[in-house]
């Protein structure tokens, strides 16, 4: 059965995408930490972060990299924090987390976001992502 980031890259279920190639997607976590957290993760479906062949999992992370800029300038935080759990979902991903302090990564601390805020935002970070 396909995963549910697998269900969203084919479109079945709605995403707040921020950013998307042939072979990566980044969009806005439905349950943030706080406004801004994105996941960003491989189209092709392995379970695993580090059961990504070299070439992705290096690519993954300069994919993310206007993700975080723009969540950075956007959010004004002091980072962006990038936290790999894997356990929630059977499909490699990384979350983007702006951060003023350790702290601020602490995942107890997410709950549902608006989903007009969410479009809102994310029409924002796309705007910067493509500026």
């Amino acid at each position: 059965m396909p995963s549910i980031f697998s269900r969203i890259i084919a479109g079945e279920i709605p995403a707040h995408k921020l950013r998307e190639d042939d072979r990566f997607l980044a969009f806005l976590d439905i349950r943030p930490i706080r406004a801004g957290h994105a996941l960003v993760i491989p189209k092709q479906e392995i379970d695993e972060l580090f059961d990504l062949p070299d070439d992705l999992l290096g690519d993954l992370f300069v994919f993310a990299r206007p993700v975080a800029a723009a969540i950075k300038a956007e959010s004004g935080a002091a980072r962006v924090g990038v936290a790999v759990v894997g356990i929630e979902v059977p499909h490699a991903h990384v979350h983007l987390v702006p951060l003023d302090n350790v702290h601020d990564i602490d995942f107890r601390l997410a709950k549902p976001a608006d989903q007009d805020e969410l479009a809102a935002l994310a029409e924002r970070l796309r705007a910067r992502i493509d500026g």
